[in-house]
């Protein structure tokens, strides 16, 4: 694993644990050329997914887009990372147990908004009013009124 801070080709892993859920491994990594330690996550990947686009598009799967797009939702919320990361966790674990490697977005934004509406209301309508194109302030009303 290359440091991330010097680039350095060779550092050490000084601990491993498996994470909460059990679905990835943290390793604490140390630099001997800097001296710098960071975490790194290792993960299963079951298949290749790709997205599909509104328009289209295919694109790689990219499971940081998911964890931005719930931290924006989250942003000074009372949710632990933890609690995230485990979401993040589940909805990716879905995805590529489905056995269809193109997988369309209006579908992993209805993943992810079943794991917000488990975590935190707020952030649940936050990312609604993005994800179902919310124009005027009665849309807000009248999904609040479906909760």
């Amino acid at each position: 694993m290359r440091c991330p801070f010097c680039n350095h080709e060779d550092t050490q892993v000084k601990d491993s644990r498996p994470s909460e859920d059990g679905s990835s491994i943290r390793r604490r990594r140390f630099c001997p050329s800097c001296n710098s330690r960071f975490t790194t996550f290792e993960r299963v990947q079951l298949r290749e997914l790709t997205v599909i686009k509104g328009n289209g598009d295919k694109r790689p799967f990219d499971r940081d887009k998911i964890a931005r797009s719930m931290a924006i939702a989250l942003r000074k919320r009372p949710v632990d990372g933890d609690v995230v990361e485990m979401a993040i966790n589940r909805i990716v674990q879905k995805l590529e147990s489905q056995g269809e490697s193109d997988i369309a977005t209006h579908h992993i934004g209805l993943l992810v908004m079943d794991e917000l509406k488990k975590l935190d209301d707020i952030a649940y309508i936050r990312y609604a009013s993005v994800y179902r194109d919310f124009t005027e302030p009665r849309d807000f009303g009248s999904f609040v009124d479906e909760l």
